[in-house]
């Protein structure tokens, strides 16, 4: 009994350490120079690395169904879109689970673009003539190193649910001029598996577009996402020489970012003042929007076929009803004549027997035209009514 009870607790405390070990995941951590650490910590030793609350980390928490976030706390961008659940402060980027297939692309994409807007400067910088009056630029000139993370994580997040979103149309439109052709089991079987796909799909990339847009319309949740700023305070106010040209490693929202700071380059930049990151949402809300105009076009065309196969099998079943319908009016029909000759088969004395034996092929044969007519004046009935088909 004592070695019994000894295995029990030895099984209890493997399981005990089984589940400890389950809790703890998997991180990288990824400076502003683009260099990655593999590190692993549970969720204690994140919140003493990290300053944000332990609310804030069950956002994080793959075991939690939570929808897609963008947080900005006062230290920290707590950011959960999809597989990519990061902890953004203003010098380090800590990235969950970095041997996930679809979070090693960001992980290299973070690695070339963190430390590119610092040698992006300089090229600039060296290339513009001096000017008597110019001042030198400080680390505020550049697009903010929160900023560049975020990009890269919107940019992964897009990029991923506009491919998924191809892959489902390449399989799906195929399918459907497949089913519209043949109805088949088959053919039912694997639209209905790629309509599920969609919905979830759907779902997903909804998610993430309610976020930018709710993002988008509360410049107080964008200003939080300003860490820098908020970390410099009001003891760095910026002068009134014009707007800070902050460049993202991004080409496409460099030059739309650089053009609006050039154009309002007369006023001076408040603390509400989010119009760099506003643009920045707003490229990769314009692509998520045009991920999810691709599925409800794609949602639009699987209607239009379900509705196309709809009327096709109520065809289908207007002619069997028709069918039926003919030979329900033929069985009646010959059911009476059957009734006649039934009628004479029996033994029974009939008086113009006698002497009239040709009587009966008269008796057959307007029975038989009885019969017809009979026939004849259902389906003109029915055709007249528009029962069946002229």
């Amino acid at each position: 009994m004592a070695q019994d009870g000894f295995i029990t607790a030895g099984a209890v405390a493997a399981d005990s350490l089984k589940k400890k070990t389950a809790v703890s995941r998997s991180w990288i951590l990824l400076d502003s120079s683009g260099e990655g650490t593999v590190l692993d910590l549970d969720r204690h030793a994140i919140l003493r690395r990290v300053p944000i609350n332990a609310r804030d980390l069950r956002i994080l928490d793959p075991m939690l169904s939570y929808p897609s976030t963008i947080l900005g706390r006062e230290k920290a961008i707590v950011l959960n879109l999809e597989h990519i659940k990061a902890i953004i402060t203003t010098e380090e980027v800590l990235l969950r689970d970095p041997l996930d297939d679809n979070v090693v692309p960001i992980v290299e994409e973070l690695q070339r673009r963190l430390p590119m807007a610092i040698g992006q400067g300089e090229g600039e910088d060296d290339d513009r003539p001096e000017t008597p009056n110019e001042v030198e630029p400080d680390s505020e000139t550049e697009f903010p190193f929160e900023f560049r993370a975020l990009e890269v994580a919107l940019e992964g997040i897009c990029s991923f649910l506009d491919a998924r979103t191809r892959e489902l149309e390449t399989a799906a439109y195929p399918a459907l001029d497949e089913l519209t052709s043949k109805i088949s089991s088959r053919n039912l079987d694997r639209v209905r598996k790629l309509k599920s796909a969609m919905t979830r799909l759907t779902n997903r990339v909804q998610k993430v577009r309610d976020e930018l847009e709710q993002l988008l319309d509360d410049d107080d949740d964008m200003a939080d996402l300003y860490l820098s700023r908020k970390l410099a305070g009001a003891a760095s106010p910026v002068s009134g020489q014009g707007i800070p040209n902050w460049y993202p490693a991004s080409p496409t929202l460099c030059s739309k970012i650089s053009k609006a700071s050039r154009t309002s380059g007369l006023t001076t930049q408040s603390e509400n003042d989010v119009e760099e990151l506003e643009m920045l949402l707003e490229a990769y809300f314009s692509q998520i929007e045009s991920t999810m105009n691709k599925l409800t076009t794609l949602r639009e065309y699987i209607d239009d076929t379900e509705d196309y196969i709809n009327i096709q099998l109520d065809n289908h079943r207007n002619q069997l009803i028709q069918l039926e319908l003919f030979l329900s009016s033929g069985t009646v029909c010959l059911s009476i004549y059957s009734l006649v000759a039934a009628i004479f088969g029996m033994n029974i004395p009939y008086t113009w027997k006698e002497g009239h034996g040709y009587m009966f092929k008269w008796v057959v044969i307007f029975a038989g035209i009885a019969s017809a007519s009979l026939f004849l004046s259902i389906m003109s009935y029915a055709r007249h009514k528009g029962l069946v088909g002229s």
